[in-house]
């Protein structure tokens, strides 16, 4: 796993929301070798860190020759940024491209201590 960066929220104080779409999320079906196309939407309020743009990019692009489930690549994702950022709040959401006419919306969410 590539490391994900922070860097320090100036506004500790305030309650405010963060949200990072990557529309080019893909992986591999570990069932039958195909890529999974998706768009990941990340809703977060930060506490003491802020998660940095260029690793949040490289983190999810490497996930591309990786042989993952759809739920299971959404609930790694939530996990891995929430172990990296200790936001008070997240949300991720996988929307993935049809196959075999069928869509799928993963959605995972984590609430701090204190929310």
């Amino acid at each position: 796993m590539l490391k994900l960066e922070c860097f320090p929220n100036q506004f500790p104080d305030r309650d405010y929301e963060v949200e990072h779409t990557c529309p080019e999320f893909t992986a591999v079906c570990p069932k039958t070798g195909q890529p999974d196309f998706a768009t990941i939407v990340i809703h977060y309020v930060p506490d003491q860190h802020v998660i940095e743009l260029k690793s949040l990019k490289y983190y999810l692009f490497s996930f591309r020759d990786r042989g993952i489930f759809y739920e299971h690549s959404i609930n790694t994702i939530l996990n891995d940024l929430v172990a990296a950022s200790k936001p008070r709040q997240m949300t991720v959401i996988g929307h993935f491209n049809a196959r075999g006419g069928v869509t799928s919306k993963i959605t995972v969410r984590y609430s701090g201590p204190s929310h």
